[in-house]
Parts: C-alpha cells; structure tokens; sequence
C-alpha cells in the first residue's frame, strides 16, 4: 500500500504553514541560528493535527471512564475465576461488549498519530542536497532547498543525532552541535513523553485489569525508554515535532481532567499511593473509630460528652502511702483490732 497521500498531505500542511509566517514577516534568514519561519512550520503541524484528532481525544477520555466505571465487575470477576486466566479472560471481553467499553481506545490517538509521524519522517529525510527530486510531494525547488538548509541553532532539522559523517558534510553541518542539540532534544522528548502518561495515571489511577494495566506500564515507562535508542535516527525536526505534541498533549490532558473529573472510584487512593509511591492510608482508620476508643474522644457537638461519657477514675497518691525512710515495718495483722460488736 502506497503511501505517498500521507507525505502529500504532511508536505501541504507544512509548506501553507510556512507561507504563512513568510507572509506576516518571519523571514526565511538565520536569527539565533534558527530558521523559525520552519521550525514554526513544524509546531502548527502538530496544532492541525491536533485540532483535527481533538474528537478522537474527547472518545477517548469517555472510554477510559467507561473503563473506570466497570473497575468492580472486572475485580469481581478475577476474584470468581482466580486460578482461571483464560474464562477470566473471556468474561471480561463479554463484559467489554456488553458495556460497550473498548480497552484499547486509550490508545487510539496514539495511533492515529503514526502515520503523520512516519509522513514527516519521511519528508525531513528527503531534505539533502544531493537529492534531485526537489519536486515530490507538491514542493518546489526553492522551497526544498530552504528547508534543506533550516536549522535550528545551527543544527540542521534534516540532520539527526546519529547521522554520518558524509550526511553532515552534505548539510554543512557541525558534528559535535548536532549531537547536543540532538541529545537534549532527545532527553525533552523522553521526559515529555513520561509526563503525559503519569499525568493520565494519576488523575485516573491504575486499572484493576491485567491487560490495562500492563499497557499503562507499557506506556510510562517503556515507550520513553525505547526513545533512548530510536530517538538517534529522528531527524531534529522530527524530534522539535514529538516534543510539541507531548506538550500539546499536557495542556489538553489537564484541561479535559480540570472540566471533567473522573469519577471517585473506590481504591483510587490506593492506586495513586502506589503510582506516587507514598504509603496508602487504612480505610479502617479513617473511616471509622476503634470500638474502644472512647466516643467522647471526637468532641461531640462541641467536646463536652465527655465527663458524662467517661467518669475519671480516682488518682491514688503512691507516696503518701509508701513508708517513712527508717520506719519500721508494721504488720498489719498485729496492728489491726477486731471490730467492736455493736452494742444491743
């Protein structure tokens, strides 16, 4: 299946972007190293995309309510099949196609992202100047060799941290500044990605199903490790684009959980001290009072049931009853008198 409408749409997208700023005055000339009539080309990209995959966004937020919701009949259901993984398995499909819930929705942006993120990929790397199809994908000459030639301080967005030597010779590029401008465009990359999925858990908490919960831990901590590694053959622009959308995605996750909150669930405050790794308070304890504990020790109306409540027990003075220094022992047997009968 060919591909070439994705790299026409991502080259159209970017190149009314960048006429855009050309038009209102940001020239196509270095300023602080930096093309930004480009690189701001490449951040409204992500704005398009975003804006047109914000009703996928919205389903997605529902599903993952919908998947709270059902949070105690899937926790019922392992607890009625433990031992059983695949009838657990199969009772938990049937209940997702009753309730009409999708696991894998929360994933679906994500996915739907791929194919632009592949396009742009795949767009950036054509930008070398040995390359004689200057005209793919709707571009002219002159703007391919423009964008052949933008960086971004210094580091050409075509160039990547791993590039050869012979691709950095071709973009007249420095070794040692595309490695740091690169690598800390990597390390942003790695951190941003974390954050917009620990923002997600926390507010929502750890799912009770195995196979949530295993795509939660998939998305916190292995995608941004996997970044490590593949993030050396992103082009920097590419790199400037997955950055921006992480942040895209930061902003929206926090608006959408500020105007609609997920529902309190029970042990959610469990689920959140184990993802912020601070120790979960006892129900028990907050709940409800030990039934030895006194209840005027909560004050009452306004503290004062406790005298009717608990009577003070007498204080015994221990010293007063303790014996002089150098007295001697009485027996309390000699000393004591038999009562006197009452006269009759």
């Amino acid at each position: 299946m060919s591909l070439d409408w994705i790299y026409y749409a991502i080259s159209w997208i970017l190149l009314r972007w960048h006429a855009l700023w050309d038009s209102i005055g940001i020239p196509d000339d270095k300023f602080i190293g930096t093309n930004w009539s480009w690189v701001l080309a490449i951040v409204f990209l992500v704005v398009t995309v975003r804006v047109i995959l914000f009703p996928v966004f919205v389903k997605q937020i529902k599903s993952q309510r919908a998947m709270q919701a059902l949070q105690p009949k899937v926790k019922a259901l392992q607890e009625k099949h433990k031992g059983d993984r695949e009838t657990l398995q199969k009772e938990m499909m049937e209940l997702y196609k009753t309730e009409k819930a999708n696991p894998l929705m929360g994933c679906l942006p994500m996915f739907l992202q791929i194919p632009v993120f592949l396009g742009l990929f795949h767009t950036l790397r054509r930008l070398n100047p040995s390359n004689s199809q200057t005209t793919l994908y709707g571009w002219t000459t002159e703007q391919f060799r423009d964008a052949t030639h933008a960086s971004l301080f210094n580091a050409p967005l075509a160039s990547k941290f791993g590039s050869t030597a012979e691709e950095l010779t071709a973009l007249q590029a420095n070794s040692t500044t595309v490695k740091v401008i690169a690598g800390i465009l990597v390390l942003i990359m790695m951190g941003t990605t974390y954050a917009t999925s620990r923002q997600m858990i926390l507010k929502t908490g750890w799912a009770e199903d195995p196979q949530q919960k295993m795509i939660q831990r998939l998305m916190l901590y292995g995608i941004p490790l996997s970044l490590l590694v593949s993030g050396s053959l992103f082009p920097i622009g590419v790199i400037i684009y997955w950055v921006t959308n992480n942040l895209f995605t930061l902003a929206q996750q926090q608006w959408v959980l500020r105007k609609f909150p997920p529902p309190p669930m029970a042990g959610k405050t469990g689920s959140a001290a184990k993802s912020t790794g601070a120790p979960a308070k006892s129900s028990s304890s907050t709940a409800t009072k030990s039934p030895v504990q006194p209840a005027g020790r909560s004050g009452g109306l306004f503290g004062r049931n406790k005298a009717q409540a608990e009577p003070e027990t007498p204080v015994v003075d221990t010293k007063a009853l303790a014996p002089r220094p150098g007295a001697k022992p009485v027996n309390p047997k000699k000393g004591a008198r038999p009562a006197s009968k009452p006269k009759g």
